[in-house]
């Protein structure tokens, strides 16, 4: 089976600091990537470099068999892309949003239309589909941004922190709905400090941390290396320079207690 995202020898400055150093990594069909480190450790970059939005990298990214930098526009048709933030044009109403996606996607109008109806339905959305969204919550403009993410049925699905406003509800239909994209034979690279989720939905798990990977397996393989413990123990014992429990002493005392 062939890799459907290669990284090869990726590295990233910005200035004198190198953010990536060095990252390989291959993806195949049907996996659930969970793309985790802590803040400053390389994630989001390797996600925009992935996403075609930084093109001064290092080395070679390949998406579904087209080099990112001879070919970005091939390459990015084939991705579905869930950034962190909710920047939408609230102007417009969640029908007039995706209807926009849809042409940039060459979608048919009357394939767009039934499914924008049906993707909103789903996220509750069906009472709203005609109201701007400048007057949408967080959750909200989030369900949005996930529908215009997934409207072209990619093969390739990146998600950042896709679940961030989300109502508990919510977040159990896109846990359930990244589970069963995978089985028809979807990509999903799954960005996210939440430890739990991405324990649950992913088959395989990349820690990164100062811009290289320091951990790759599934959970129960990175469980059996670092002593069976939960996935956010292992997170914290390869990561923190520190005892976290110590720094949290240590905001209590600032306290007084």
């Amino acid at each position: 089976m062939e890799p459907v995202i290669v990284l090869k020898h990726v590295y990233k400055n910005y200035g004198n600091k190198q953010v990536l150093k060095g990252i390989n990594l291959s993806v195949y069909p049907g996996q659930v990537i969970g793309y985790i480190g802590p803040n400053g450790a390389g994630k989001s970059t390797t996600v925009k470099i992935l996403c075609g939005l930084i093109s001064d990298y290092e080395g070679e990214v390949i998406v579904d068999g087209i080099d990112l930098k001879k070919d970005p526009v091939a390459a990015k048709a084939r991705i579905g892309y869930v950034p962190e933030l909710a920047e939408l044009y609230d102007v417009l109403t969640p029908v007039e949003f995706l209807s926009f996606m849809a042409e940039l996607y060459n979608m048919s109008m009357q394939l767009a239309t039934d499914r924008i109806e049906k993707m909103l339905t789903a996220f509750g959305l069906h009472d709203n589909m005609h109201s701007r969204m400048d007057t949408f919550s967080k959750g909200m403009r989030q369900k949005v941004l996930i529908s215009s993410g997934l409207l072209h049925n990619p093969d390739i699905i990146i998600l950042d922190e896709p679940l961030s406003g989300l109502d508990a509800n919510s977040v159990i239909i896109v846990k359930d709905l990244i589970s069963k994209l995978a089985k028809e034979g979807k990509t999903i690279f799954y960005c996210s400090h939440m430890m739990d989720v991405v324990e649950k939905v992913s088959d395989r798990v990349v820690l990164i941390n100062d811009g290289a990977v320091l951990a790759d397996g599934s959970v129960e393989e990175l469980r059996q290396q670092q002593g069976n413990q939960s996935l956010e123990r292992i997170f914290a014992q390869l990561t923190s320079k520190e005892s976290l429990s110590d720094a949290a002493d240590q905001l209590l005392h600032a306290f007084g207690q």
